[in-house]
This record gives structure tokens, C-alpha cells and sequence, in this order.
């Protein structure tokens, strides 16, 4: 695919304080550069700014026309499309409200979310997405319309309250013929202050709720992270992860708009590891569990080396350690070591890199979860410096994040440019800024529990180090208290865990316990190819858990992890998860988190088995 983009230097305009300015001034800069990319039928089709403007101006026409006014809620219920894009401005640019919706969300979620928003439309993607408003119909009685992206098996279907997305288009093609203007009258009389966003968190402990979130809150924030870190305009990035998270909607649509830069859609989760390497992002966030996914490949994957490939690379990664601690530490390398490591860059991270698909990365970020330091280590060893961004729905995504060479593992980095944090007298991370959302939809109550005296209470226990970076230690309500009064954070002790290659995920058991347990997700490609490799039969995910070889493999890797424990921290017995949980599970988050008291529920005969 041919990439070519001049790169230069963000500026930033403190006037373009609502999403629609900030998107009309960058169509005017822009016009005929590429905005967007999407792969159809093998094929990497451009989307101009002025294609991308038209798209929205036809969509918000015929919203118009639908009847949709000023302050309305319009849901979208689709994977990430550019379709998604031009509804969101869209619906923005009139003075509504976005609500995205999760693919994997079930019919009753996406009722609850539609009614509770008290949308008036609703976008899905396919036929799949649109069964789910069709088993709830009943439920919803406020939607005007449904409008479906990709007809693809509807061709017969009919409905008076459906439409495809090229109907759509042709309304709003007339009525831009009617009224070529009125847009243009509209869009900017939106405020800073209007509510952009309805945010709905996964609902871990009851309904999901709705964060509202400002155009100023989405602008200001923005503005903030190119304070934090330079970027460039043209800069490619890869949009996979849900957009209906705040930080993919940040990093995919608001960024990419402060930023100009080309947003490449992936085809699908299967295809992110090949479109990453067609691509070859400048700019890419991705959660932790992609970030361990990489690093395990590479590990297998030299295991399967000749005996002189694993020499090199374990020289290589030898050299990386000692040259990335020193950049870490800002201190001088030697010669030597410099030599060594442009030996080590031309024999081994080049290739590591492009095989990868991140031999461009500049900018490279993990956050949505926390991950292990010595994953993050390894990376920088080979030369992608990857930064962790930490911060949650109700202030707009980050709080803090690793800034410019200022980057301290095991920490989540300092304070976004105009954050304030405070650490509470129990522990909790406090945060003040203009990041901070407006409160919880419909929930003035909920609100004022969360925002007291201006400060946003986290549910993070966290700590400052003496160089002021900021530290997670754990959710404050995941703190484990033996029955002997130890307190230990879990989060510690399995992100030490996932650093294995064979394990996906844990939940570490322990409240008002004798002794700490685990329940442990393995991860099934690379235990599969350890079964494989060692003629161990299995014939499926279950049976695959329950050979005596694979239990003894993974309690290899707890003991190895005990080792670097307290006494107090170390698992006394584990057992494996049998069912191969994915983001449509319950149990699990769609940025891919174990959700521990759902997993606590579900496997609790196993709990207790363990004591």
C-alpha cells in the first residue's frame, strides 16, 4: 500500500473548542489529502477530509429531515467503519449526542443503552446487529428509525422502521438540495458546554452507567496529549479496538481530527496483526493484552530457532536491556555500547520490527489496563518505546502518561499538561482538570458521590514516587485483606503472571482468606503449540486444560513468579478456566480484562476447591 504524507509538526488552536469547529477547520486545511483508509475486497480505498466532510453533511441532513433536533441521542451499533465516523460528526455537528454501542453487547444491553440515552436513532452495522433492536423492539418504543450499514442478507427485509445507509444518503442528498446552507447555519452555534458523549461503562457492578462528556471536555483533552507528546500531522495510525471506548474514540476519531492524521480501519480482530504490517502505523494504542500477545509471538517463535539464531537474539535483547536502562536513567551510553546496539538494531530488531508491522512506530502506547513493566521493558530493549497512558471514562480517557523522554517503568507517568492528582488520605487517586466529565446521565446522585469539592474520585489506590510520577497500586475495591489483616493488590501479582507466555489472564482470589489462590485463563494459541510441540492428544479447550502436562506447565510458571514474592503474596494453589472466555462473555471487558467478581461468581465451586 502506498503511504506517503508529508510529516510536520502539530500546532494546536485553543479557539477550536467544540468538535465541529476543530472538524471544519481541519477539512479547510486538508481538502484533498487522505483521512481515511478502508480494505474492500483486498483493496485499500482513500477517503479524502473533503469526502469525509461530505459524508457528514449528507448524514446530518437527513437526521434533520428524520426530525432529529438539538440535544437528541443517536446510538451507533457497529464495529469501526467509516460509516461510524461520519454518523458521529454528524450527529455532533447538529448539537447531539453520541452514544456507541459494543458489537458484543447482548439484545437486552442494547435496549437498556437505547432506552436509557432515550435515542432517537439507531445505526447497526449488519444484519447480525440489527436482530438485536429487533428481539427488543418492544422495548424501545422512542426510535424513529434504525439504519443499517451493511445490507448484506436484508435484500428482502422490510420494515417501516428500517433503513439501509445508502437510503440514508440519498435523504440527505435531497435535502442538501433543497437547503445547501442550513448545515453551515447550524454547526457552529454548537457550545463547548453541550454534551457530546454518553459513554456507558460495562456495568461490572449493576446497570451500565452513562458518563456524559463535552465537546470542550473531547477538545481540551485532546489539545493536552500533543502537549504531553509532540505529533505530526499525516501520521498513519490503525483503528481496531471498539469505538465506543473512550480512548479508541480519542486516539481513532478526536486525535486523529486535532492531529490530521490517516486513520486505516482493520478489517477485522483476526486481520490487526497483517493490517499492522500493510499499514506500518506511526502513531498505535492498543491494550495490554495485544502489547503481551506480541511479546509471547516473538518468544515461541525463537524457541523454534536454530541454536545460533537464539544466540544472537539473546545477545541482542542483552545489549537492548543495558542501552534502553541507560536512555530510561537519561544517563550517557558508552561507544561500545552504542556500537553494539546498531550491531544488535541491523542483525535483529530491524527485522523484528517490520515482522511486527511497527518498524515506523514513533508513538506507541498501552493503556485500558494495566501491564506488566517487564513486557514494556522488553519493547523498549528493541527499540519501540512504548508509553503507558493511564485514566477512565469519566475524565475523558488519560490522566497521566509517559511525556516526552520522561519515562519511568512501573509507573503510569505524570500528570497530563492542566490535571491536577491528589492522593486521597486512603490512597485514592484524585483527579481535577477540564478532562473531568459533567456526571452520570440521569443519575444526579451517582454523580455527586463520584465529584466532591471539583475532584473526581477514581477508584484507583495509587502513589506519587519522589521524581512526582504517578503509580498504580490497585482498584481500591479489589484490595485483597487476608484473615491474618496482610493487604495485598492483586493487580501486582497478576500482571507478574501475565508475563508468561502460557497465561492469558488471572484473577487472584484471597478476601478474608488463610492463603492467596489464583483462577488462570491460558493462553491458547501458545499452549495449543506447546501441546503440539509435545505430542500431548487433547481435542478441545477444555481437554486441552485438564492434561495433567499443561497444569504442570503453568505451575512452572507460578512457582517462577512466587519466587519474586513475599511470603504473603505467593499462590498457594491454583486452578485453571476450562471455558475459553472471550469480550462477549460477561466475565470479561470488550478491552479484554478479566472482570473479577463476575469470574469470582461463575467459578466459585472452583474457589472453593482451591480452600
Amino acid at each position: 500500500m502506498a503511504i506517503q504524507q508529508q510529516r510536520r509538526k502539530v500546532t494546536l488552536d485553543p479557539a477550536l473548542d467544540t468538535v465541529p469547529k476543530l472538524f471544519h477547520a481541519q477539512v479547510n486545511r486538508f481538502r484533498d489529502r487522505v483521512a481515511m483508509r478502508e480494505k474492500v475486497l483486498g483493496v485499500w480505498h482513500e477517503i479524502s477530509w473533503n469526502e469525509y466532510r461530505e459524508h457528514v453533511h449528507v448524514v446530518a441532513m437527513a437526521l434533520l429531515s428524520l426530525g432529529i433536533q438539538r440535544g437528541d441521542a443517536v446510538s451507533i451499533l457497529s464495529s469501526n467503519v467509516p460509516e461510524w465516523l461520519y454518523c458521529d460528526i454528524a450527529t455532533l455537528s447538529l448539537g447531539c449526542i453520541t452514544v456507541g454501542i459494543y458489537t458484543t453487547n447482548s439484545p437486552e444491553e442494547v435496549a437498556y443503552i437505547v432506552s436509557h440515552s432515550e435515542s432517537r436513532v439507531l445505526f447497526v452495522e449488519d444484519e447480525e446487529q440489527l436482530d438485536k433492536w429487533l428481539q427488543t423492539r418492544e422495548d424501545i418504543p422512542q426510535l424513529k428509525i434504525v439504519v443499517v450499514y451493511d445490507m448484506k442478507g436484508l435484500r428482502h427485509f422490510q420494515d417501516p422502521l428500517v433503513m439501509s445507509f445508502d437510503e440514508i444518503l440519498e435523504l440527505g442528498r435531497e435535502e442538501v438540495a433543497k437547503n445547501s446552507g442550513l448545515f453551515d447555519e447550524i454547526w457552529p452555534k454548537v457550545r463547548p458546554e453541550d454534551p457530546a458523549l454518553i459513554v456507558y461503562t460495562s456495568g461490572t457492578t449493576g446497570a451500565p452507567k452513562g458518563a456524559v462528556i463535552s465537546h470542550h471536555n473531547i477538545t481540551w483533552t485532546n489539545r493536552s496529549l500533543v502537549e504531553a507528546n509532540d505529533a505530526y500531522e499525516g501520521d498513519e495510525i490503525l483503528s481496531f479496538l471498539p469505538l465506543c471506548h473512550v480512548a479508541e474514540r480519542n486516539i481513532t476519531t478526536f486525535s486523529s481530527m486535532t492531529c490530521g492524521w490517516v486513520i486505516n480501519f482493520s478489517e477485522n480482530l483476526e486481520t490487526v496483526p497483517e493490517n499492522i504490517r500493510e499499514v506500518s502505523p506511526h502513531t498505535f494504542f492498543a491494550v495490554p493484552r495485544y502489547w503481551e500477545k506480541f511479546y509471547s509471538s516473538i518468544i515461541l517463535q525463537m524457541k523454534e530457532s536454530t541454536w545460533l539464531e537464539k544466540l544472537v537474539f539473546s545477545w541482542a535483547i542483552r545489549v537492548g536491556d543495558v542501552v534502553s536502562t541507560l536512555r530510561l536513567d537519561k544517563k550517557e551510553i558508552p561507544f561500545l555500547w552504542k556500537a553494539q546496539y546498531a550491531l544488535a538494531e541491523f542483525l535483529v530488531f530491524r527485522n523484528l520490527k517490520q515482522m511486527l508491522g511497527l518498524d515506523r512506530g514513533e508513538y506507541m502506547l498501552s493503556g485500558g489496563a494495566p501491564i506488566a513493566p517487564g513486557i514494556l521493558k522488553f519493547f523498549h530493549s528493541v527499540g519501540l518505546p512504548i508509553r503507558e497512558v493511564y485514566g477512565q471514562t469519566e475524565d475523558t480517557g488519560p490522566t497521566s502518561i509517559h511525556q516526552g523522554d520522561d519515562i519511568k517503568l512501573g509507573t503510569v507517568g505524570k500528570p497530563m499538561p492542566g490535571i491536577e492528582v491528589k492522593i486521597a488520605d486512603d490512597g485514592e487517586i484524585l483527579v481535577r482538570g477540564p478532562n473531568v466529565f459533567q456526571g452520570y446521565y440521569k443519575d444526579p446522585a451517582l454523580t455527586a458521590e463520584y465529584i466532591r469539592d471539583g475532584w473526581l474520585h477514581s477508584g484507583d489506590v495509587g502513589e506519587f514516587d519522589d521524581e512526582g510520577n504517578l503509580k498504580i497500586t490497585d482498584r481500591k475495591k479489589d484490595i485483597i485483606i487476608t484473615s491474618g489483616g496482610k493487604n495485598v493488590t492483586p493487580q501486582y501479582i497478576e500482571n507478574k503472571l501475565k508475563f508468561s507466555p502460557y497465561i492469558n489472564d488471572a484473577v487472584i482470589i484471597g478476601d478474608e482468606r488463610k492463603y492467596l489462590t489464583a483462577l488462570i485463563m491460558i493462553d491458547k494459541e501458545n499452549v495449543t503449540q506447546h501441546a503440539q510441540d509435545n505430542r500431548i492428544p487433547f481435542t478441545t479447550y477444555k481437554s486441552l486444560c485438564q492434561r495433567e502436562e499443561i497444569i504442570d506447565l503453568i505451575q512452572k510458571e507460578v512457582d517462577s513468579v512466587n519466587r519474586t514474592l513475599a511470603q504473603v503474596e505467593a499462590i498457594k494453589k491454583f486452578r485453571l478456566i476450562t471455558v475459553e472466555l472471550t469480550s462477549e462473555d460477561a466475565e470479561m471487558t470488550a478491552t479484554m480484562k478479566l472482570k473479577r467478581k463476575y469470574v469470582s461468581e461463575r467459578f466459585k465451586d472452583l474457589i472453593e476447591d482451591m480452600y
